[in-house]
C-alpha cells in the first residue's frame, strides 16, 4: 500500500507532462524524491484505499454484501473536498448515477475500460484468505461499480493477482508468464454471482463472448511488455513500448515493464514509471505497489513513510492484513 501510494505522489507532477519536459525537470531517471509535508497522492490512492477499508469492513465478500459499502466508500471520496485531485470523469459520473441509489448495474459506464477500474485494485490483492472466487470476483467487481467493459474487468483482475502472487513470493521473472497463463484459463469464465447480467450488450450474443475480449485484449498488452522486455532497450519513455496507460489494459502493461526491468530496485522502478508521458500517477502507483508487493515496507526510504499524504490509514491497512 506504501509503494501504491509513493509512485502515485511521484507520478503526481508528470502526469499532464510530456516526456521531454520530464527529463528536462528530473533527468532521464524521472523523480525520485517526494515534495510536501505531506507529500500528496491523487485520487488513485484515495480509491485505492476506500477499496481496502471496505474490505475491512466485509471480510467474508459476496457481491451482496460488498456493494452497498464500495457504493458509500466511493461516494464519501467522490464528495470529500479532498477530491481536489484531478479525478476521473468516468468515476465521477457512475458514482454520481450510484448516488441516486438505483441498481449499481445501471450505474456503470458501460463503454469504458479507463484505468481506474485497476488503479485502486492493490487492496485485493492483499487481503488474506479470500478464496480464488472471491479474490477475482471482488477485482472485477469494485471495478464493474464504475466501469463496465470487459478488459477493466479483467486488467483488474490481473492487477490484483499480479499483487497477490508478488506478496506470496513468486519471482518477478515468472509474473509475466503466470498473468499470461491466466488470461488463456479464464477467457470465456465469466462470474455472473458478481457481476450479474453487466455483460448483454447490443451485438454480445453471450456472457462467454463479452468476457473473452477483456481476456484477449489483456493478452495482447501482456504480449506487448514481453517483447520490450526482449529487446532490452530500456531507456527513454515507457509509454512509447506499452502504452501511455489511460486506458485500463495499458495501465496494468506499462507498470509491468516499468517494474520488471530492475524489480529489485524500487526507487528505480517508480522514478521510470513516474518519467512517462502518459499516465503518470496511475503507471507508477501500480509499479510501486508491484515492488511493494515483492519485497515490504523495507524497501522504501524510511522517512517516506512519515511524508507520505494518508500514511495512518496505509498502515493501518497493511497491519491489518500482515
Amino acid at each position: 500500500m506504501f509503494g501504491l501510494a509513493y509512485g502515485d505522489a511521484l507520478g503526481k507532477p508528470t502526469e499532464f507532462m510530456d516526456y521531454p519536459a520530464i527529463v528536462a525537470r528530473y533527468g532521464p531517471a524521472g523523480p525520485r524524491q517526494l515534495d510536501g509535508e505531506p507529500a500528496l497522492v491523487t485520487d488513485d490512492t484515495q480509491m485505492a484505499l476506500a477499496v481496502g477499508e471496505a474490505l475491512l469492513e466485509v471480510p467474508d465478500p459476496t457481491a451482496a454484501r460488498l456493494e452497498p459499502v464500495l457504493r458509500r466508500r466511493f461516494l464519501a471520496w467522490a464528495y470529500s473536498p479532498e477530491n481536489d485531485r484531478a479525478p476521473g470523469m468516468t468515476c465521477l459520473r457512475a458514482i454520481g448515477e450510484l448516488a441516486k441509489d438505483g441498481p449499481w448495474i445501471e450505474a456503470t459506464q458501460s463503454g469504458s475500460k479507463g484505468c481506474g477500474a485497476n488503479m485502486r485494485v492493490t487492496p485485493v490483492g492483499l487481503v488474506p484468505g479470500l478464496t480464488d472466487d472471491q479474490r477475482a470476483g471482488v477485482a472485477q467487481f469494485q471495478a464493474a461499480l464504475t466501469h463496465g467493459h470487459p478488459t477493466g474487468l479483467a486488467a483488474s483482475e490481473l492487477t490484483a493477482y499480479a499483487v497477490f502472487w508478488l506478496r506470496g513470493g513468486l519471482a518477478p521473472a515468472d509474473l509475466l508468464a503466470a498473468l499470461r497463463d491466466r488470461c488463456d484459463e479464464q477467457r470465456k469464465n465469466y462470474r455472473g454471482d458478481w457481476l450479474g447480467e453487466l455483460w448483454r450488450r447490443p451485438l454480445v450474443d453471450s456472457p462467454e463472448e463479452f468476457i473473452a475480449r477483456g481476456w484477449d485484449e489483456c493478452a495482447a498488452a501482456l504480449d506487448k511488455v514481453a517483447e520490450g522486455l526482449a529487446a532490452g532497450r530500456f531507456e527513454g519513455d515507457p509509454c512509447q513500448v506499452t502504452g501511455a496507460g489511460w486506458i485500463a489494459e495499458e495501465a496494468l502493461a506499462t507498470a509491468l515493464y516499468c517494474y520488471l526491468i530492475s524489480p529489485d530496485q524500487p526507487v528505480t522502478v517508480l522514478g521510470r514509471a513516474a518519467a512517462s508521458s502518459g499516465d503518470s500517477d496511475s503507471i507508477a502507483c501500480l509499479a510501486g505497489a508491484f515492488a511493494g508487493a515483492a519485497r515490504g515496507l523495507g524497501a522504501w526510504p524510511a522517512d517516506w513513510q512519515t511524508q507520505i499524504e494518508y500514511s495512518d490509514r496505509l498502515m493501518r491497512l497493511g497491519t491489518a492484513w500482515d
